[in-house]
């Protein structure tokens, strides 16, 4: 499994979705990028590279030698980079474009809507698969690291030019302002943490128990309806 690389995770979500609906997930796709404001939510989250919604027809997929593919249903293929961990990232989505997420998903089978987000989250990890080969071309950067960086850049190249037809008293006072405008990117990125699986195999190993603890509970709760209704 190479889902992490760096500072870096990609997610694959390979989903079915009803033939006879699928056309509507065709036309909110084009709303969508016609539209982008219904998507602000999402662009403004930092912590994410892109996201592309891709609908797959049964004809689409390749034959490598396995034999053609009976399918039944059509599919929406989810791909996404995004900086941080899978809870993080679930989070954030369920959180910034909830309604978003569930006009996407509008055609796909068994989805359980972004809200709440725990049977959301059980959604994706069910249909998530892992990458095989991941590239990451800046492992010590998340996205935010390079636009610091860029801008950076941006600022000594201004610095440079100023240089060559200022005055010494000029010159350091636009370095100074440059210096202050800087320093929130000048400090060593560092190594990104691991994003942690283990949330992932802590939710598959309890939710056996959260189910029995639920039916206890219910249990509970219809005998007390009864013994109030004697």
């Amino acid at each position: 499994m190479s889902n992490i690389a760096g500072k870096a995770y990609a997610m694959n979500v390979v989903t079915p979705s009803h033939p006879r609906n699928t056309w509507i997930n065709r036309l909110l796709f084009m709303a969508s990028r016609g539209l982008p404001e219904n998507l602000l939510g999402l662009l403004g989250l930092s912590l994410i590279h892109f996201a592309r919604w891709v609908i797959l027809k049964p004809a689409d997929w390749p034959n490598l030698g396995q034999g053609k593919e009976e399918l039944q249903n059509d599919y929406v293929l989810f791909c996404s980079n995004f900086n941080g961990t899978w809870d993080q990232y679930i989070d954030a989505f369920s959180d910034g474009i909830p309604s978003g997420l569930d006009l996407f998903w509008y055609s796909a089978i068994k989805y359980p809507k972004s809200i709440p987000i725990t049977p959301f989250k059980n959604y994706i990890t069910f249909n998530q698969i892992d990458t095989d080969y991941y590239y990451n071309a800046t492992p010590g950067s998340a996205q935010r690291d390079i636009k610091t960086s860029l801008a950076i850049y941006d600022q000594v190249l201004k610095l440079v030019d100023l240089h060559k037809h200022s005055s010494p008293e000029e010159f350091a006072a636009a370095f100074r302002k440059a210096a202050y405008n800087m320093q929130i990117g000048l400090g060593d990125p560092g190594f990104g943490p691991v994003a942690s699986l283990a949330t992932e195999a802590a939710d598959e190993n309890r939710k056996d128990y959260v189910e029995r603890s639920q039916e206890r509970f219910q249990g509970l709760r219809s005998l007390r309806k009864e013994q109030k209704n004697a």
